[in-house]
């Protein structure tokens, strides 16, 4: 059996270290990737040092464990049952895995799947233990097994290092999706500076929103996002007071259809609630990004202004699909991303890369196996 490299998490809370491990064999519905590209997570170094103390309640690969959450590659290998796939096509692998079998699964919500988990990174639920004995490894190794229904095929337009960022892309998408963003919304973006921010305003300009509230702290970072798309982008630092105010002016007094909550596990949940009570009537708000406080919310306000508050955990790979091919039409552009590359041997590295990041949600760190 061949050998690959593969860095690998031996201990929690302990570097990654490359080892020697066999090329895994695809099942007879899976296809073997030789992976390009893994993109990096800015939180994945709390996943590897600190989840087992924070959340004892999300599982963990079993260790030693080849972690690695956005892998980009090429098809080597396909299972006898595969179908529409072929050696040789580029590809990003969803990490989305589920039980493939309950009614949540038969109806095609595997998010919401009892046994939802993410390859490489962690599972929701105690059926995750199984899915990660059947799909163990993630994308930090130069080869790696996914189910046929995980790929999203890749046109030549979507770099192996863009593609590694799906991820977070696609979260963004989803959550864009659930609000029904399009060419007659006005959307704010809470943490717009931040990697789900980021990606959020480049995919609300590319589902053709006119306006474009984007709000964090950095006044440099949001001056390089108004850069994008100076007539469609208004921007508000929260170092000169809440939005909420700004955000009604900014729509005629009415407040942004849509509202995207990308701010993270940390964020004051003051800044939470001067974006939720700038929302229109009838407004749609759509979580994504972990902020873990607990939030003071008045059901009444809910109910009398008809607000609809939604959580979002991931994306389709159909929605993967749909952004490769926003990619190749142009009408979503990535070149505005700053790679960082590091190889196998360096994944220690970019995880404290991702933890400093001097263009926000602009930097896309990736290894390259």
């Amino acid at each position: 059996m061949k050998n690959m490299s593969a860095a690998r998490l031996h201990s929690i809370a302990q570097p990654f270290t490359v080892d020697q491990i066999e090329v895994p064999t695809p099942g007879d519905n899976d296809v073997l990737v030789r992976v390009r590209a893994c993109g990096v997570v800015p939180n994945l170094k709390n996943v590897a040092y600190h989840y087992p103390e924070w959340f004892p309640f999300l599982p963990l690969p079993k260790l030693p464990a080849v972690y690695g959450l956005d892998p980009a590659g090429e098809i080597v290998g396909v299972g006898r049952q595969v179908d529409g796939l072929a050696i040789g096509q580029r590809v990003y692998v969803n990490p989305a895995r589920s039980c493939g079998a309950c009614a949540k699964c038969r109806r095609g919500e595997i998010v919401a799947c009892a046994s939802f988990t993410f390859a490489g990174y962690f599972g929701f639920g105690p059926g995750s233990h199984k899915v990660f004995e059947r799909y163990p490894s993630g994308g930090f190794a130069e080869y790696m097994v996914a189910p046929a229904s995980s790929i999203v095929t890749l046109p030549d337009e979507v770099s192996f290092e863009e593609a590694g960022r799906f991820g977070y892309l696609g979260t963004s998408y989803a959550a864009l999706r659930h609000g029904k963003v399009g060419p007659d919304t006005s959307v704010l973006i809470n943490g717009a500076s931040g990697t789900l921010g980021v990606g959020a305003t480049l995919l609300a300009l590319a589902m053709g929103a006119p306006k474009i509230l984007a709000v964090a702290r950095n006044e440099k970072l949001l001056a390089e996002l108004k850069e994008l798309a100076p007539t469609r982008i208004v921007t508000h630092s929260t170092l000169n007071g809440p939005c909420t105010e700004w955000a009604k002016a900014e729509t005629d007094g009415f407040g942004p259809d849509v509202m995207i909550e990308a701010l993270g596990p940390d964020a004051p949940p003051e800044a939470t609630l001067a974006a939720m009570h700038s929302v229109s009537r009838g407004g749609r708000i759509v979580t994504i990004g972990g902020m873990e406080k607990d939030l003071p919310i008045n059901p009444i306000w809910i109910m009398c202004s008809q607000i609809s508050y939604l959580g979002s955990a991931w994306f389709t790979t159909a929605q993967g699909e749909d952004m490769a091919k926003m990619v190749k039409a142009g009408t979503l552009d990535l070149s505005r991303l700053r790679h960082q590359r590091f190889g196998l041997n360096e994944v220690n590295e970019a995880l404290d890369a991702a933890q400093h990041r001097d263009h926000g949600g602009f930097n896309n760190i990736v290894v390259m196996p």
